[in-house]
């Protein structure tokens, strides 16, 4: 089973802040457990919205938006994809991450289409 752990913004990282040397080598020693692990498959962090654009599309009209955008909080500001057994293993690694100030990560299935086409379960 495939999962996306979403990282919402802050407003630091929405102003382009980096975390101190600490909390990025704590995340870096956490990233390394989860590809010895074979858990990772791939996980970055995002630029601030300031550097984005969305799209808007209304029939055949397309209305592209510079960022920045809404507030921090609706943000994402990084991600991974892991491959886990179950849900469970999941929520275990997720727990183990070295996140401590209030964050809120969130932790979604990946809807593989192969696996609702054949019945197969991709792990």
């Amino acid at each position: 089973m495939r999962f996306v752990v979403l990282v919402h913004g802050s407003p630091e990282s929405e102003a382009g802040e980096m975390p101190s040397t600490e909390a990025m080598a704590a995340m870096a020693n956490y990233n390394q457990d989860l590809v010895k692990a074979g858990v990772m498959l791939a996980g970055d962090g995002l630029y601030p919205t300031s550097m984005g654009v969305k799209v808007h599309f209304n029939g055949r009209e397309r209305v592209v938006i510079d960022g920045p955008f809404t507030e921090a909080k609706e943000l994402i500001a990084g991600y991974w994809i892991w491959e886990c057994a179950s849900r469970e293993e999941a929520i275990e690694w997720l727990k183990r991450a070295p996140f401590d100030g209030g964050e809120e990560v969130e932790l979604r299935l990946v809807d593989d289409a192969r696996e609702r086409l054949t019945g197969e379960t991709q792990v």
